[in-house]
């Protein structure tokens, strides 16, 4: 009985994204960013039913999760067989960088172009900075990976800075989701610390991403 429900409030995400010719290896990433864009998009407009301060809250948190998507789906999909147009469908319609950034990233051949279409939100502009500035400013498929990897600490520290904020407000729900979501990074953290343990590589134990 309970499988059935939950599968009927799944439903409306899978609709429109999978058929059964979908069903194959090839498929499957593309059917899980799909799903992923509708839900962060209902999510973000059930929580702007909710008023604020909880939609202030969980907008700010959803429009971030929203951007480091549609930037990281770009650079994974550099030297693969999707295509542009492909790529566009895949990106949230929320989020600090839509519509324009998102427009420029769906164009975007290199992590350079990606940069630039970043350059409108300050925060993020600082990400490239300091990434530029520590892996150099090739355009190898080296060097996208390195940049790639950089980003993405940056963007787990933003994600917990912006969770964190969610306790300085009173008076909302927002905090409920943001615990959650600390809880996952508390998990990575005791992740990490063990495969430096395992790997004996105790001097990158301090890389962990401080929760408070």
């Amino acid at each position: 009985m309970y499988p059935q429900k939950s599968f009927i409030h799944l439903a409306p995400y899978f609709r429109g994204c999978l058929s059964a010719a979908d069903l194959d290896e090839l498929n499957i990433e593309l059917i899980r960013n799909t799903v992923y864009k509708a839900y962060i998009e209902d999510f973000y407009n059930f929580c702007t039913t909710l008023g604020s301060p909880t939609s202030d809250v969980m907008h700010r948190i959803l429009a971030f999760e929203a951007d480091r998507r549609t930037v990281n789906i770009t650079i994974n999909s550099f030297g693969t067989e999707l295509s542009k147009e492909t790529r566009a469908k895949l990106f949230p319609a929320i989020g600090r960088l839509w519509p324009e950034g998102n427009n420029q990233l769906a164009r975007a051949d290199d992590i350079d172009q990606v940069r630039q279409a970043c350059e409108s939100v300050s925060e993020y502009r600082s990400f490239f900075a300091d990434s530029n500035s520590s892996q150099g400013t090739g355009t190898g498929f080296d060097d996208t990976l390195a940049h790639a990897s950089h980003l993405e600490d940056h963007f787990f520290k933003m994600e917990v800075h912006l969770n964190r904020q969610a306790f300085l407000q009173q008076f909302q729900y927002g905090v409920f989701y943001s615990y959650m979501k600390l809880k996952e990074q508390e998990i990575r953290n005791v992740t990490w610390v063990a495969e430096c343990i395992a790997q004996d590589a105790k001097d990158r134990i301090q890389d962990i991403i401080l929760i408070f």
